[in-house]
């Protein structure tokens, strides 16, 4: 799983510096989220990271993801926006899992 989220941050990083726009991402997740949920899968990283229980989700389910030497230079994104960029480490039902977890805040 490290490599696989390393990939995410290499792939990430290169894109950025290379100043390439991204694929548009496709949601993996239902589009419409849970009614009155605080975070979804298009909240920016830095806002989940910040909240202490979807930070806890973010290591629960995606573990090593807040740890990658190279989070900063992706932690505008949301998750949605990084789907294109994970070699299919993030997967639909981790994605799925990762949205339940963070609509569960309240």
């Amino acid at each position: 799983m490290k490599y696989a989220i390393a990939l995410i941050a290499l792939s990430i990083a290169t894109a950025a510096t290379a100043q390439i726009a991204p694929a548009p991402a496709t949601p993996a997740a239902p589009a419409t989220p849970a009614a009155g949920a605080k975070f979804t899968l298009d909240t920016p990283l830095a806002d989940l990271v910040a909240d202490p229980a979807a930070k806890a989700v973010l290591d629960k389910d995606l573990p090593g993801l807040t740890t990658l030497e190279g989070f900063d230079s992706f932690k505008g994104a949301s998750l949605n926006q990084v789907v294109p960029f994970s070699n299919g480490a993030l997967t639909p039902e981790k994605l799925a899992q990762v949205a339940a977890d963070l609509a569960a805040i309240k």
